[in-house]
């Protein structure tokens, strides 16, 4: 009965911490980019400069909410979500920090 309670305390413990350190060990967009990991694109997304598990499923998880935000404005104002998508392009690429990557449809390019 000792020796079950115990082992259940330990596991609790071990599955609390790892719960605690997942946001730690997530890749964050800002970091990624400074990194040389991702970069902006004349399209409004971002896509991988060097790609790896960690940063696909970043890239992935940020493009598919900027696809969303992105929608919202084109149905807001009544214009096709690829203009919506090629203006934010612009504006990405125009505040992407110098020395990160950017790709204006020529190859990645460190701004």
């Amino acid at each position: 009965m000792q020796r079950t309670s115990f082992l259940r305390r330990t596991l609790a413990g071990l599955a609390l911490t790892f719960t605690m350190a997942l946001p730690a060990i997530a890749l964050e967009l800002d970091e990624a980019k400074s990194a040389g990991l991702v970069g902006e694109t004349n399209m409004g997304y971002i896509a991988a400069v060097q790609p790896s598990p960690e940063v696909d499923a970043l890239v992935m998880s940020i493009n598919s909410q900027r696809k969303v935000y992105y929608q919202e404005i084109a149905d807001k104002n009544g214009i096709s979500l690829q203009a919506v998508e090629a203006r934010a392009g612009l504006k990405a690429i125009e505040k992407t920090a110098p020395g990160d990557y950017v790709n204006t449809g020529d190859g990645w390019l460190k701004k």
